[in-house]
């Protein structure tokens, strides 16, 4: 019993610290990276297609990324699809491709991106300690049902707390990693 509330904790933990670096990936860096679009959705014949389902992303310099659509009749609903996206970016298309030129951060729009990842972090770490509490209030019921004993109880509480220890160094490095890649210029 013990061992499922920590195993499950433990997998949740995980779950949220995989949520925020799918949340990293679309803040913005000096460098041009495709993991950027991956939420954009693109209308394909009335569908909300991912971007990647419709065409080719590449980034052959460090500040352009190039969108080759596998059907050239997409392209207008690409465009629309990016700037309704709020990234900030300006498409160009010259009828065969699109290509999006990735502008120069300035310092305050990097402190102001610093800002929004750390703002991130924060609130995963809420979830997190949120699932410690959750775990911690199941031993407590398992240990009032007479299913484990006291000793067992606080030896859970323990160990859930060290889980989460983990997972908060893991969030903090996951923020400081990012921090590092918005100030690079």
């Amino acid at each position: 019993m013990l061992n499922t509330v920590l195993n499950e904790a433990s997998s949740k933990m995980e779950k949220a610290l995989n949520h925020l670096k799918d949340e990293f990936k679309a803040v913005r860096t000096g460098r041009a990276s495709i993991s950027v679009f991956d939420n954009v959705r693109v209308d394909y014949y009335g569908t909300p297609t991912p971007l990647s389902g419709v065409a080719t992303l590449s980034a052959p310099e460090p500040r352009l990324i190039v969108i080759q659509p596998w059907d050239t009749s997409l392209i207008p609903a690409i465009e629309k699809a990016i700037m309704s996206s709020n990234l900030g970016y300006n498409p160009q298309n010259d009828g065969k491709v699109v290509r999006i030129p990735i502008p120069q951060l300035t310092e305050e729009r990097r402190k102001e991106f610093v800002k929004l990842v750390k703002k991130m972090g924060e609130e995963t770490k809420v979830a997190v300690r949120n699932i410690r509490r959750d775990a911690n209030d199941e031993l407590k019921k398992l240990e009032k049902d007479k299913t484990i004993s006291e000793d067992d109880c606080k030896k859970g509480q323990d160990k859930v707390q060290e889980v989460t220890n983990d997972f908060v160094k893991k969030i903090d490095s996951a923020i400081e990693h990012k921090e590092k890649e918005i100030m690079e210029i």
